[in-house]
């Protein structure tokens, strides 16, 4: 219960004013249809010559009664008009806030997360659902409140004629409810246990829809290949959720037998009570229409409890996913970044990725110093990358310290620390945006707050495209700066991967870092390229950067 309380109160903190209106809709949906069920009998009973209550003082009129029932009729309709404007209001603004929870909580989460796949296994999940999930939370409590007023109504009807009716109401639904409850548990199961087979699925179809993979799927023939495997897949998790379908199909068309042969003895003694002039032909119509709603309600009752049950499952994916905490964090007291970087040491490290049973650094230990290129060579699998990233603290070392100007830089707060440092991977990223957003994300917030490219510090933005030696081809580009990169979007331009690499060297150089790390930088640059790159790295060194250039042996 805890759960779906959890989730009730961030639908309402996602839009207040829709969350009210809809339990008001609810309540008002719930109780016209009653009003309308007695008019009805008191219109039927007019008609038939039947004695009717005085009303106000005096028995109503045919037309009074049939302008009530109309008008009745109508204001539900409307409410009905009104309830779907303000579920899709309520629907997007609920998408909003969870795609920026769930954003946000992704980019806190430390980089170990994203090595572990029982961690994309609750991300997966907490994706699939988080769209939907809440909202079919607040569907099945008004759902619940909605039917529970109704039924309440019904049973004060149904009451005038016999209770073993209502005892009967409510026997004849609960089979439906027991099944429904075994279907939920079993399908909520199922998936659990077949995340990765989801996530398998989902793989096989990036790579072949995917852009990035579009050439190697081509050349190697790897279409049918994946296409295979997807089909595979899908056709074993299609075939066991439809046992499971189909085996409680059997017994949901039981419940419906039951639920049939309630409504059949309930009408046949109605028609014996109207035979015999117990009840009028009006209370006919209105207790045969009660009780066909009251099953109907009934009905929806069941399905939102086990709604709601369902939805509690379901929903422990998307906060196992948000109670989610990062390790690496700013200590309560950091000490301040320097301005002026003399030196950086890797003292005595060991570290191994997590779920790995093996050390990547062993006792590894280096000292770079500013005014200096510190070199990082080693063959493939010798740990240079992961120096790079233990000096971001995107992980911690097992053992030893990282140290900067001899402070181990635990002690620093994260942003600044990172925000010292100005770095390209061998792995960079291509942004599609413009080229000059792409260089100015190297220190988005340092320059410019965060905000549109027309507020971004162009005179360093060309400073350090030239650095980077990419002011001459990016002159050529349609817009210049302005031009949007990449061919995912209209008006983009692709580059070559000399071309993007030199991007991602003046993303590095933009943020005028007192640290340099320089992972492979000239893996796809042409001779002269990389000529400029040893000129530009001469320069850096004279202004007393730390610089460390990794490269393989």
């Amino acid at each position: 219960m805890t759960m779906l309380l959890k989730a009730l109160n961030m639908i309402r903190l996602c839009h207040r004013r829709s969350f009210w209106l809809r339990v008001l809709f609810v309540v008002l949906q719930s109780l016209l249809p009653l009003a309308n069920l007695y008019i009805l009998k008191l219109l039927v009973d007019t008609v038939t010559g039947a004695s009717v209550p005085d009303i106000l003082g005096a028995a109503p009129r045919v037309e009074t009664l049939l302008a009530l029932f109309c008008g009745i009729f109508l204001l539900n309709r409307v409410l009905s008009i009104l309830s779907g404007l303000n579920n899709d209001i309520l629907t997007q603004r609920l998408i909003d806030y969870l795609s920026d929870r769930m954003q946000r909580q992704s980019a806190r989460l430390d980089m170990a997360y994203f090595d572990n796949p029982a961690y994309h296994d609750t991300y997966h999940r907490a994706q699939q659902e988080a769209s939907f999930r809440p909202l079919q939370v607040l569907s099945s409590f008004t759902g619940l409140f909605g039917s529970l007023l109704s039924i309440a109504g019904i049973v004060v009807l149904l009451s005038t004629a016999s209770w073993w009716i209502i005892v009967v109401m409510v026997v004849a639904v609960i089979p439906s409810f027991v099944v429904r409850l075994v279907k939920s548990r079993k399908i909520y199961a199922f998936r659990r246990e077949n995340t990765q087979t989801y996530r398998r699925t989902a793989y096989y179809s990036a790579l072949l829809g995917g852009r990035d993979f579009a050439k190697e799927i081509r050349i190697f023939g790897l279409a049918p290949f994946f296409r295979r495997r997807f089909v595979q897949t899908r056709r074993r998790l299609v075939g066991e959720m439809l046992r499971i379908s189909r085996r409680l199909a059997a017994y949901d068309t039981l419940c419906a037998v039951v639920e049939t042969a309630a409504l059949f003895f309930v009408t046949l003694f109605l028609i014996q009570s109207t035979s015999s002039g117990a009840i009028t032909v009006g209370s006919f119509v209105m207790l045969f229409e009660a009780f066909r709603r009251g099953q109907s309600h009934l009905s929806t009752l069941v399905g939102s409890v086990n709604g709601l049950y369902d939805n509690r499952l379901f929903l422990s994916n998307l906060f196992e996913f948000l109670e989610l905490e990062p390790r690496i964090l700013s200590p309560a007291d950091p000490v301040p970044f320097p301005q002026k970087v003399e030196s950086v040491e890797f003292r005595d490290i060991t570290f191994r990725y997590p779920d790995m049973d093996r050390d990547v650094l062993s006792h590894y230990s280096l000292t770079a110093r500013a005014g200096h290129i510190t070199r990082i060579e080693g063959e493939n699998g010798f740990g240079k990358t992961t120096l790079v990233k233990l000096l971001l603290r995107l992980y911690d070392p097992d053992q030893g310290a990282v140290l900067v100007n001899g402070v181990d830089i635990r002690r620093y707060d994260l942003r600044q620390l990172r925000h010292g440092i100005g770095v390209i991977f061998q792995d960079y990223v291509r942004y599609y945006c413009t080229v000059a957003e792409n260089i100015a994300f190297g220190d988005i917030y340092g320059k410019s707050d965060g905000q549109a490219c027309g507020q971004l510090d162009s005179q360093n933005i060309r400073r350090a495209a030239e650095l980077a030696g990419a002011d001459p081809f990016i002159g050529q580009l349609p817009d210049g700066y302005a031009t949007p990169l990449g061919r995912l979007f209209d008006n983009g331009q692709e580059l070559s991967m000399g071309q993007w690499q030199r991007i991602a060297l003046a993303r590095q150089l933009y943020s005028d870092a007192p640290i340099l790390v320089f992972d492979e930088p000239t893996a796809w640059l042409d001779n002269p390229s990389r000529q400029h790159l040893l000129e530009t790295l001469e320069t850096l060194r004279s202004e007393q950067k730390l610089i460390l250039l990794i490269k393989h042996l």
